[in-house]
């Protein structure tokens, strides 16, 4: 990497506590990345940001695009708007931590259009319940008859309460393409490594199941409509309204045999919907990874990871902004950027060069962050070591 001091060099290529996770590969049965689409604006003129008051004519066109299939980005104006004013309150610090739900919007600066939605809600389950199925083994054994089973069970489980969630993430379909993705999901994990001490020790990412091509979910169809007789969506809808108190309600509280499940159900049980497979791809790289908690509605898996070990909290540094002489070098290895405030957070994907101590960032690099020579920004590889793709 030309132009790059050697201390900085050590930290990018030679971090003694810098691992991939073998297990990122094997999670995902598509192993690689989908083809790019040629449209959308190129990763450096994007900025992901804190959202403001002014984004609700843009936060409502991008879950009305999203199809309503997101719990947590319906297309509807008042509980975008009361979502916008927690979010606003929550950068403010003018509500407790646990209380907080940090939303970043993705923003196309010429005409600040918004291209995409992500967020991270401080503590899941301590105003409501918050179920999941947890999935288990339980042994069947005979020794006079020599039988010996084991049988996947699924009990519905509480466990994942107190735990940060990242949710929300939506990107335009004409901006996927490039590094946007990549930018808008690990925008999260660089916030998360600067404010660890306001979030609990353990995120969690609930992945989108499989859905069938009329939106309904097999795995719901053949079992959770049997005990609330009513569609997916509506189970959904009231989800995303708040209204939970019908699922401690309604929910089978004995552990159910997976073998009683037709096909169609067992075969779905812990796979994401196929749009949602470079999400999960990219949070298995960040250090998440699957323990056998799904959804309780569509069976998606659960990723989580203890904060202290996500890669942005190991490896992400904080650095002096400098000047920028010399020409951007295009062998030069992208990093994520971000500003250090936590009222108003913002991230870019750049190519630096720099020391062990400071970033050089061009002029429109720091025009978009909002930053000036001499402050401080938080910085990290955007690809994981051997993951790096132009």
């Amino acid at each position: 990497m030309k132009n790059f001091c050697d201390g900085y060099l050590y930290w990018c290529r030679h971090d003694p506590y810098r691992r991939l996770h073998e297990h990122a590969s094997t999670l995902d049965p598509a192993g690689k990345h989908p083809a790019e689409k040629p449209c959308g604006s190129d990763t450096m003129t994007l900025l992901v940001r804190a959202i403001s008051e002014n984004d609700l004519d843009g936060l409502f066109d991008l879950a009305a695009l999203s199809g309503g299939g997101m719990t947590t980005l319906k297309p509807d104006r008042s509980m975008l708007a009361q979502r916008i004013k927690t979010a606003c309150a929550s950068f403010a610090e003018q509500i407790a931590p646990p209380l907080r739900d940090y939303v970043f919007v993705m923003e196309e600066p010429v005409g600040n259009r918004l291209v995409g939605v992500c967020a991270i809600k401080a503590t899941v389950g301590l105003d409501a319940p918050f179920y999941n199925y947890r999935l288990g083994t339980l042994v069947h054994s005979s020794t006079e008859l020599n039988v010996f089973s084991q049988m996947d069970m699924l009990n519905l489980s509480n466990d994942l309460t107190d735990s940060a969630e990242l949710c929300s993430l939506f990107l335009h379909p004409d901006f996927r393409s490039g590094s946007n993705g990549k930018l808008l999901s690990k925008s999260r994990l660089l916030f998360i490594a600067q404010f660890a001490h306001l979030f609990p020790s353990r995120v969690i990412a609930e992945m989108r199941g499989v859905q069938r091509d009329d939106g309904s979910s097999p795995f719901w169809d053949h079992l959770g409509r049997h005990f609330f007789k009513m569609d997916f969506k509506q189970a959904d809808d009231l989800c995303s309204l708040g209204k939970k108190s019908f699922i401690a309600e309604l929910m089978p509280r004995h552990p159910l045999y997976v073998a009683y499940l037709p096909p169609e159900a067992q075969e779905v049980i812990g796979r994401v919907h196929a749009q949602s497979a470079p999400a999960r791809r990219l949070l298995q790289q960040e250090g998440m990874h699957y323990e056998g908690y799904i959804d309780i509605f569509d069976a998606g898996p659960v990723l989580q990871a203890r904060i202290d070990t996500l890669r942005a909290v190991r490896e992400s540094r904080g650095f002096f902004v400098e000047n920028r002489i010399v020409p951007e070098d295009a062998s030069e290895r992208p990093l994520l950027v971000s500003t250090t405030s936590l009222t108003s957070f913002r991230v870019i994907v750049d190519t630096v060069s720099g020391t062990s101590t400071t970033l050089a960032l061009g002029e429109k690099s720091r025009r978009l962050l909002g930053c000036h020579v001499g402050d401080t920004v938080h910085a990290l590889p955007l690809d994981v070591d051997g993951n790096h793709h132009r």
